[in-house]
């Protein structure tokens, strides 16, 4: 199998860029082998669930999210991988045919339809998996936003000859991925499944470093500063059962060296700092490195 599996859809906030730095604070007992069991309370994009499964043998997979569609598209590349690219490769070979305009009103065409149903929970929809990778692709930076009504509201994006069936990534991911059971839901229902001898990686929406910043809408529910906190209550009630547990979020202090809200609900952890190139603002001159927190109950 190859060693570049990547991510299906492009999902803001990815941790694909940071592989590289997150590896160094996985838990020991994942690089010896004792790790049994893998959780991913928000597992969006999968960077992290890929780059783990690639790298250990680990006998339980549990993914969960509170996007729907995402969940879906999972379920269906994992069991209808064919099917899927078999969609996928048509809806590409009309849509690279298309002039500009002629794309703009199929891109809206399939919006629309997209927003007019809703997959049903406990049946995988190869239709809308296609039609939500479809969007993910032709849409403006790969966003996926939707408005206080749960509707997909992102506009087209301009690229020349985007590529809307990953074919051999799909069909590599579809085999790494057999092992892992995806659920829909917040993160509290991971709660059953964390042992002794389990790894957990939450990766929340992160709490905006500004109000230019802010983008929490992967569903119709923000995630505001009391989530937070609730989250960093689950987070000390999974420390009671042993569990490694590492988090990723916002570094405040980046913009405000006073704002302690993580030093705070986290408190008794260990707070780690990796850098990463981030827009702080719209301005040019807000771009650079900026630090993240990595929160780890386990020392590095």
């Amino acid at each position: 199998m190859s060693e570049k599996i990547r991510p299906f859809v492009k999902w803001a906030g990815g941790k694909g860029s940071l592989i590289s730095q997150l590896n160094n604070f996985y838990p020991n007992e994942l690089k010896n082998g004792i790790i049994e069991r893998y959780i991913e309370p928000f597992v969006g994009g999968g960077a992290v669930l890929i780059d783990i499964l690639q790298k250990y043998n680990i006998q339980e997979v549990y993914a969960f999210d509170i996007n729907l569609d995402l969940i879906n598209s999972y379920k269906v590349i994992k069991n209808n991988v064919e099917d899927l690219i078999s969609n996928l490769k048509k809806i590409e070979t009309q849509y690279l045919q298309l002039e500009q305009e002629e794309r703009k009103n199929y891109f809206y065409k399939i919006r629309s339809e997209y927003n007019n149903y809703e997959v049903k929970e406990n049946e995988p929809n190869i239709q809308r998996a296609t039609q939500f990778i479809y969007l993910n692709r032709t849409c403006f930076n790969g966003l996926y936003r939707v408005n206080k009504n749960g509707k997909f509201n992102v506009p087209i994006g301009n690229y020349k000859n985007p590529t809307i069936c990953d074919e051999e990534n799909l069909r590599q991911l579809s085999q790494l991925i057999q092992n892992v059971q995806f659920e829909y839901g917040d993160y509290s229902r991971s709660m059953e499944y964390v042992t002794r001898n389990t790894f957990v990686y939450f990766d929340p929406p992160y709490r905006p470093l500004n109000v230019t910043s802010a983008f929490t809408s992967y569903t119709k529910e923000d995630f505001n500063d009391e989530n937070q906190r609730e989250l960093a209550t689950f987070y000390g009630e999974l420390n009671e059962q042993n569990a490694k547990l590492m988090l990723s979020n916002s570094n405040p202090k980046n913009t405000n060296q006073d704002d302690n809200f993580f030093d705070n609900i986290y408190q008794g952890f260990h707070i780690n700092e990796i850098h990463v190139s981030r827009m702080i603002n719209a301005n040019s001159n807000g771009r650079g490195k900026i630090s993240e927190i990595l929160v780890t109950n386990y020392d590095i």
